[in-house]
């Protein structure tokens, strides 16, 4: 049984299809069907990692590898498995394969063209999860808005495949939006009756609508966009304003959307098992208590430039029956004005990820603070690296250490770019991708809480610890409480001496979801809230 749901964005983009799309395969999951999930992106890029956070939202890095849209994150979150390079489809990697293809003399002198080669592969790219995986179900999310220019092809694309296989076994669910009109104080339904005009026009019928809105949805108004959509009134479905995406789920079940779904898949209708999810949504939308936790970085524009982050602490929170007020700041700021000011009133700070020199010595400033005043640190990724210049300079005596990435002429290069990188020159999909194994010391706080002596992580740079250093930093009292199977690299530093102060050159927050909060995020949210306590 290979069944396809296919999930569509009308009227503008950010409406949350991601989140809808998310929501139908965890109800699926929960009903007992074997569920996979795969999110298209009409750009031209091959893949996301070559995009910058501030325009696009963080990259998400699968298992294999794969720098992926954060779209990719929140279906793992949500169906709580590990996707792959396969859940993940963009105009770029399809016509890279397609003119590989003709490169290599593949179509026998065929006209290489839009409609069919270019459409066959991509139905051969939607096919591919569920042939490997064996999944029941695939929900794929078409990015973009319907009447793109960009998604033209792959709603072709979606056309043709539906008269490909039987009809039972294909559905269409167009997320669109019921804007409120101020002056009439009225939700209006029209944006949504021209978005879905424009998929007719293309040769595709919706069967389920799905309305964002802001307030309950009047009867007349979806018996409207019933009667000018050609749909029952019962597959309009109401997708409210939440406190948060995790309560869609539980919200989109109540307006019986998978059931919707499994009748036009004519599939069994069996009980739902949702408790545990139901527990933790009470926990987060109503936590005992609440920490205020700084996020250090420079993509602070916009939010979802950390999402996965942010979801950790949620996850963590959950576990721990508290809510977490993340405060962003600017590092640059932090350089210019100084710390005391913005990081006194904290429980705790966190430093991520990212790249390139902006930034960096305010970063490495707060880290300072931090240290100095005990107050809980967690670095990632970049935030390690800051972490270990930091101590370099102002404990272990090496003056003006830098990273060889900011600084390459400087002395003390406690960071430097990996040995099988530095023949690199290409940028996209060449740094150290996806997931590797760690070795953890068991006397260390991150063994405290991982429970165990191997982990795997996934990890996104080309620069590291520079080993050469290794000695003189841990006789100082930096302690190495995790390295790669053979010692060569640096995955986990701690300070001994301080309530935590934990960096990983990994990033933890692609393994975090609400069903199994990552360890480490858990250990650094009891800090704060043991901080804020005392």
């Amino acid at each position: 049984m290979r069944k396809f749901v296919f999930v569509t964005g009308g009227v503008l983009s950010g409406l949350g299809k991601g989140v809808v799309a998310a929501s139908i395969g965890l109800l699926l999951k929960s009903r007992g069907y074997r569920v996979t999930m795969q999110k298209i992106d009409p750009y031209l890029n091959v893949d996301a990692g070559t995009m910058n956070p501030q325009e696009h939202g963080e990259v998400f890095v699968t298992i294999d590898g794969k720098e992926t849209d954060l779209d990719i994150g929140r279906y793992e979150r949500f169906l709580n498995e590990d996707l792959t390079a396969d859940n993940y489809i963009t105009t770029g990697q399809v016509y890279w394969n397609v003119i590989h293809k003709e490169r290599n003399g593949e179509f026998l002198g065929q006209t290489v063209q839009i409609i069919p080669h270019i459409t066959d592969e991509i139905k051969r790219l939607i096919r591919r999860p569920v042939e490997k995986d064996g999944a029941e179900i695939s929900v794929v999310e078409v990015g973009g808005t319907v009447g793109d220019i960009e998604g033209l092809p792959f709603l072709e694309s979606l056309r043709q495949f539906k008269e490909e296989i039987p009809r039972e076994d294909i559905v269409f669910v167009h997320v669109t939006l019921l804007p409120l009109l101020a002056s009439s104080d009225e939700l209006k339904t029209k944006p949504t009756q021209h978005s879905v005009k424009e998929l007719r026009t293309i040769g595709i019928q919706p069967d389920i609508i799905v309305a964002r809105c802001n307030r309950a949805i009047p009867t007349a108004a979806k018996e409207k966009i019933a009667l000018f959509c050609s749909i029952p009134p019962t597959h309009v479905i109401e997708d409210r304003d939440l406190a948060t995406p995790y309560g869609a789920p539980l919200a989109l079940m109540e307006e019986e959307l998978d059931l919707r779904v499994l009748e036009k898949l004519a599939l069994p209708i069996e009980s739902v098992k949702l408790e545990r999810w139901e527990e933790l949504i009470e926990r987060v939308t109503a936590p005992a208590q609440r920490v205020k936790i700084g996020l250090v970085g420079k993509y602070i524009e916009l939010g979802d430039s950390y999402i996965s982050i942010a979801d950790a602490f949620v996850h963590a929170g959950a576990e721990l029956n508290a809510g977490v007020d993340i405060s962003l700041l600017s590092a640059e700021q932090l350089q210019r004005d100084g710390t005391d000011r913005l990081l006194r009133d904290l429980d705790g700070v966190l430093v991520p990820g990212g790249f390139g020199e902006r930034g960096i010595e305010g970063k490495v400033k707060t880290i300072t603070y931090l240290r100095e005043n005990k107050i809980p640190f967690f670095g990632i990724c970049l935030g390690m690296q800051c972490a270990v210049i930091e101590f370099a300079r102002n404990v272990a005596g090496l003056d003006r250490a830098n990273s060889a990435e900011f600084d390459p002429a400087t002395l003390y290069p406690v960071i430097d770019l990996m040995e099988e990188q530095t023949q690199v020159t290409q940028k996209g999909g060449t740094m150290r991708l996806g997931e590797y194994e760690a070795v953890l010391c068991d006397d260390s706080k991150s063994f405290t809480y991982y429970r165990c002596h191997r982990i795997r992580e996934r990890h996104r740079h080309r620069f590291e610890f520079n080993s050469a250093f290794r000695e003189q930093l841990t006789r100082a009292g930096m302690r190495v409480a995790a390295s790669s199977p053979d010692g060569r690299l640096v995955e986990i530093i701690e300070l001994v001496d301080h309530p935590w102060f934990v960096a990983v050159q990994f990033h933890p927050e692609f393994r975090s979801r609400l069903l199994a909060p990552h360890p480490l995020f858990v250990g650094f949210l009891n800090a704060c809230l043991t901080k804020k306590s005392s």
